[in-house]
């Protein structure tokens, strides 16, 4: 009933400023941590591209979502448990193409709902376009779990819509899942903010 995600977060892949020209090494290492966490027992595995930084605004390269699609591939093929991607930052469409070309299970998608201040700049709601793009690729199957305040973001421009108020647009707009974050990675989510949410909504939080 609590599931663990595993996140591998991918070495900085081609293109990028910290790339090494090592894509074999990337591929590797990726399955490596993918077989790690599957012999340790994990319920679901989610790939990343977290070392690409500085990241873009919505709109990666296609040698981004190439490499996520083959390093993609290669961890369903051996993964015994569900597998999701996201794309940073907030590259949704893309992340989606890959889950459906991968055939893996769900995306995390930022932006969903309303707008915010990324460390990316300006990032606005996506729910119209993502998923009218999943039914265009018939993907319906692919859950679509979406950030809500999210970390590393400013959310001064919707200040007045509180986190239970984010969560109801996001249900109404057919979010699969709701994900909560504290202000940065690795920083705990506010446990008021969690119960709020889950007394606001049906969705899985």
């Amino acid at each position: 009933p609590k599931p663990i995600i595993g996140m591998i977060h991918i070495l900085p892949l081609i293109g990028t400023p910290a790339y090494q020209n090592n894509i074999d090494v990337i591929i590797e290492t990726a399955l490596k941590e993918a077989d790690t966490y599957l012999k340790a027992g994990i319920d679901a595995l989610m790939i990343e591209n977290m070392h690409d930084l500085p990241y873009l605004n919505r709109e990666v390269g296609p040698e981004i979502i190439a490499m996520m699609g083959i390093i993609a591939h290669e961890i369903k093929k051996r993964s015994t448990v569900p597998c999701g991607i996201q794309i940073l930052a907030g590259a949704n469409q893309a992340a989606l193409a890959v889950a459906a070309s991968a055939g893996l299970a769900f995306i995390r998608a930022e932006g969903f709902v309303f707008s915010h201040i990324a460390d990316e700049g300006q990032m606005d709601a996506c729910a119209g376009e993502l998923l009218r793009y999943r039914k265009m690729i018939d993907a319906q199957n692919i859950l679509v779990f979406t950030d809500i305040k999210k970390k590393h973001s400013a959310h001064a421009i919707t200040q007045d819509v509180n986190i239970a108020e984010t969560a109801q647009a996001a249900a109404f707009f057919r979010s699969d899942g709701l994900i909560l974050t504290g202000a940065s990675t690795g920083k705990e989510t506010d446990l008021s903010e969690i119960e709020a949410v889950k007394a606001a909504v049906d969705l899985p939080v």
